[in-house]
């Protein structure tokens, strides 16, 4: 069966990995562009309640939807670089091309947007659904639950960011960034340069290091749900603009 061979494995997983970050990516959008607007609308007494039968629920799907897009693209990486040497998809060339870079840089952005939904978001939320049951059942409020609720918030906000710079690397190594020939290793390494220092600064940010109050101007793009959409649509022309510089078009396009 092609399936068990080396390149239905390849292509299983890669389905896989499509389906699991449909799914993280799905809920990601759905906690920053719809649950926290409408929870802002609503009366303390019904975010409670939606908080407790619906985030937590929806937080099961959104961090195990995590770690498997994360592990069933290493699971490719793994079988696309293994077996005959000229049947390799993932090789030393393949990452020396536009396409492989922007590859390379969705997975470094992953693992840390990865890092953020289990080790910011969700114990951050923890706190402020155990407040939210607390409150709905009598009790006193947790007073660490708007700091709880700042921090998940500017981390989900962060991997919104984030996650155009991934889908435009998962979508478009596939066929728009055939458009570009291989450049210069000082190319290539001022590009890893930029990725890692994006990555670094924006993570950094993201973690309250700079400041986490609202208002600020390195906050701004956390503050509201369009905030980190302009910011990301941003990175995305940034991201276009650096390989129309940069990098060489094929004769063929141009």
């Amino acid at each position: 069966m092609f399936i068990v061979e080396r390149f239905g494995l390849l292509e299983g997983f890669r389905i896989a990995h499509v389906m699991f970050a449909v799914m993280w990516m799905g809920l990601l959008w759905f906690f920053n562009v719809i649950q926290v607007p409408a929870y802002a609308e609503m009366e303390a007494g019904a975010r409670n309640n939606a908080f407790d039968k619906l985030t937590w629920r929806a937080l099961w799907w959104f961090r195990h939807a995590a770690w498997m897009t994360v592990a069933s693209g290493f699971v490719m990486l793994a079988i696309g670089s293994s077996g005959d040497v000229n049947e390799r998809v993932y090789t030393g060339d393949f990452f020396k091309s536009p396409r492989g870079g922007m590859l390379a840089a969705a997975i470094v952005l992953a693992i840390v947007m990865l890092y953020n939904v289990w080790m910011v978001i969700w114990p951050n939320q923890q706190i402020v659904i155990g407040n939210a049951r607390a409150v709905a059942g009598g009790a006193e409020a947790n007073p660490d639950a708007p700091v709880a609720a700042r921090k998940a918030a500017m981390a989900s906000r962060q991997n919104m960011i984030f996650s155009f710079t991934v889908l435009l690397a998962m979508v478009g190594q596939s066929g728009f960034f055939y458009g570009y020939e291989p450049a210069s290793s000082g190319v290539r390494a001022v590009f890893y340069v930029i990725v890692l220092a994006f990555a670094a600064v924006m993570e950094l940010n993201a973690l309250g290091v700079f400041g986490a109050a609202v208002g600020k101007a390195n906050t701004w793009m956390y503050d509201k749900h369009q905030n980190a959409i302009y910011f990301a649509s941003g990175t995305i022309v940034f991201w276009v603009l650096f390989f129309e510089i940069f990098y060489g078009k094929l004769e063929l396009l141009g």
